[in-house]
């Protein structure tokens, strides 16, 4: 009986049709999507904000932990930057130091070579000895060396002056006037040139010579001066040839109608030479040229070394100073700007990626209500097509506001 009335109750129910069916589900799926949309900005604003909240979380986690480390960053900075200046004294005493035996090295060579080249003016000055057992004494004087290193060099111009040192006795007072002569001898032995001059003491009046003995009393008997006339006589000019000189002879000749020589105490040829033109000029601007030999010198040898020794300027010592972490320690202080840049990057991706999720759930949506719709009945189809143009136009120019 029960089976009897269940039948009965079916049959009076009638049966939906499926195009009904289909557009209470069109329906529903229309008023979940107008829900969803209406709600998109909230669900959008709800999730900025926590991830707003998290990323303030994991910023001050970040920011408690790195002041927890400032102390011993500052300290292990402090003592990194100390060790480095240790280091740079060091390196800049070491340069220093290299820097000062190449200028020393370059010096000596620079002031070698300009030796070298310049030419220095030659200056003697030598004690002749006269031969008085000859009617006429001479004192020759020989320049020391062999054929190949002569005293006086080619081209210059020597001056030879004689000094005489003799007493103020009667005797040379009354002898007057006396002839000196001087020779120039080459090597072969031939007299290159020939010079002669006459010479006699200053004459002092009696007079004179009693007060100055009278003023002088004193100072001649404790030895401190004495009766003595010093002559200086330029005896010789002659110019360095190819036909080298190799000796040069003094000879005392006495005034005509005697035979009397002079008395002297002592004898002393000075002679000094006089460089040509272009080598005086280069001797007057020597200093000149040693500073800029140096100088040259000096370069040359920093670029030798520069090319050649470099691991000698620039030896390399490396320093890895590393934090518990395993991190270098000398990026430690530099950490925070790339951290915020870091920062940044993330929650730009961060935007990104949730842009692209939301865009794959509206895609989503639509792909399905499209395969719900293609079910149906050909009726059904135009009604759910028109519908689902209306709506896929909707919600495409809602999720456009929406991005």
């Amino acid at each position: 009986m029960e089976e009897e009335e269940e039948e009965e109750f079916s049959f009076l129910i009638a049966k939906p049709p499926p195009w009904f069916t289909a557009l209470l589900s069109l329906q529903a799926d229309l008023i979940h999507n107008c829900i969803f949309t209406l709600l998109s900005p909230l669900i959008t604003l709800f999730s900025i904000l926590s991830d707003s909240y998290q990323r303030a979380e994991e910023a001050r986690d970040t920011v408690k932990s790195a002041a927890k480390k400032v102390p011993s960053t500052v300290v292990h900075g402090s003592s990194l930057m100390v060790r480095k200046l240790a280091w740079g004294l060091l390196g800049a005493a070491y340069m220093g130091m290299v820097l000062v035996v190449v200028m020393v090295v370059a010096v000596v060579i620079g002031v070698g070579l300009v030796q070298m080249w310049v030419e220095e003016p030659v200056f003697l000055r030598e004690t002749l000895h006269f031969d008085y057992t000859e009617p006429h004494p001479k004192a020759v004087f020989s320049f020391g060396g062999s054929k190949g290193k002569l005293g006086v060099p080619l081209g210059h111009t020597f001056y030879v002056s004689l000094r005489l040192l003799m007493p103020e006795s009667d005797f040379n007072r009354d002898l007057g006037v006396f002839q000196l002569t001087a020779e120039v001898i080459s090597i072969n032995g031939d007299v290159i040139a020939k010079s002669s001059h006459p010479c006699m003491l200053h004459f002092r009046s009696l007079p004179v010579q009693l007060t100055r003995t009278f003023l002088m009393g004193v100072p001649l008997l404790l030895g401190i001066s004495s009766e003595t006339q010093e002559l200086t006589i330029e005896i010789l000019k002659h110019k360095e040839g190819y036909s080298r000189t190799k000796a040069i002879r003094v000879t005392l000749i006495p005034r005509a109608g005697t035979f009397s020589l002079p008395q002297i105490y002592e004898a002393e040829l000075l002679m000094n030479s006089q460089l040509p033109w272009k080598k005086k000029l280069v001797h007057s601007w020597k200093w000149t040229f040693y500073v800029w030999m140096s100088l040259y010198v000096y370069i040359m040898l920093l670029v030798v070394l520069l090319c050649s020794f470099r691991p000698v300027l620039f030896p390399v010592t490396t320093v890895s100073q590393r934090d518990p972490n395993g991190r270098d320690s000398t990026m430690a202080i530099f950490e925070e700007p790339g951290s915020r840049a870091r920062d940044a990057r993330k929650v730009s991706e961060s935007l990104k990626r949730w842009q692209q999720s939301r865009n794959k759930r509206k895609a989503d949506c639509l792909e399905k209500l499209q395969s719900e719709t293609v079910g149906s009945s050909a009726s059904s189809i135009t009604i759910t097509r028109e519908g689902t143009s209306a709506f896929v136009e909707e919600d495409v120019g809602d999720s456009e506001s929406v991005c």
